[in-house]
């Protein structure tokens, strides 16, 4: 049976499609910065659709602006990414040791207890995790934007899968925390949590300083 010109292309595009899925998926499943508060906004239950919206669109940006030749940019100035990495050792260590202080803080650990912290704030320490974090331009920018322009014409495509990851990751991750809300009922559980963000996000400020 012959193969028809359209399917085949159909076929192809697919595949390009499913390669940015998968090589994107690989990449951002690792336990970081952002995916630690997406995690800990969603055990919380507190502006989960805006910290999601927020993360995906973010990546939609780095991206697309690594397809569009953004990449070669930071490439050819390494200072840019130098500025980012000093700036996310600040902030990776302040966070740490706000996280730090709500683990021996027992009256701040229960969602029923805790104030709900302002929309505002936590879009601005979303979009801080996300853009003072240098890997997210190595990874994001550079490394998916070279894979994107191997395809040449599907380059476009290879970003469309590639956005679709993140969109499933983070929507996953923040819905799915809802699931573990019982389990975080208690203050102990809470303190352990934040106890391992705050040694999480005092290790990548040391790591990166030192890197």
């Amino acid at each position: 049976m012959l193969i028809t010109l359209p399917r085949l292309v159909g076929v192809t595009s697919s595949v390009v499609v499913l390669s940015g899925f998968a090589t994107t998926m690989a990449l951002i499943a690792a336990i970081g910065a952002q995916n630690a508060f997406v995690l800990r906004q969603g055990i919380r239950g507190e502006h989960v659709l805006a910290v999601v919206t927020l993360c995906t669109v973010s990546d939609l940006v780095l991206i697309f602006a690594g397809i569009a030749g953004f990449g070669a940019l930071i490439a050819a100035h390494p200072d840019l990414v130098t500025v980012a990495r000093y700036g996310g050792v600040l902030f990776l260590i302040g966070y740490g040791l706000l996280a730090a202080r709500r683990a021996f803080t027992p009256t701040t650990l229960t969602p029923t207890e805790a104030a709900p912290a302002r929309l505002a704030g936590v879009l601005a320490t979303c979009l801080a995790l996300t853009f003072l974090n240098p890997h997210v331009y190595l990874d994001t920018v550079i490394l998916l934007g070279a894979l994107a322009n191997e395809h040449r014409d599907g380059r476009w495509l290879f970003g469309v899968g590639a956005v679709a990851a993140s969109a499933v990751w983070f929507t996953g991750l923040g819905f799915g925390a809802r699931r573990l809300r019982g389990f975080f009922a208690a203050p102990r559980t809470w303190r352990l949590l934040d106890g391992v963000i705050a040694a999480m996000m005092l290790g990548l400020g040391a790591a990166l300083a030192l890197g």
